[in-house]
């Protein structure tokens, strides 16, 4: 039987990528899992994923929690370096 963490790993996100897309959009893991391996194969929505993390830390900034923000930005940095595709202006 295939239980959360088998989903989980399915994707080509980690675990802390689908976390940041669990908390922008205000869902449970699996579904973020879902959306955010959707996302990843139709035009543009690498793009949206990484909007997603970059207003995660806008948000933690704001709320001056640099230390939530900090690691949302370590998230960002391996999203990018695993998915180049997801920087602005790619296509």
């Amino acid at each position: 039987m295939i239980n959360e963490n088998d989903i989980l790993d399915m994707t080509c996100l980690s675990r802390e990528q689908i976390a940041a897309i669990s908390e922008h959009e205000h869902i449970d893991p699996v579904s973020a899992a879902e959306m955010g391996e959707y996302l990843m194969h139709i035009h543009h929505g690498p793009q949206r994923v990484q909007q997603m993390i970059c207003e995660d830390i806008a948000a933690a900034l704001h709320l001056d929690d640099v230390r939530k923000a900090r690691a949302l930005y370590q998230t960002l940095k391996a999203f990018l370096a695993e998915h180049p595709e997801a920087l602005r202006g790619n296509s």
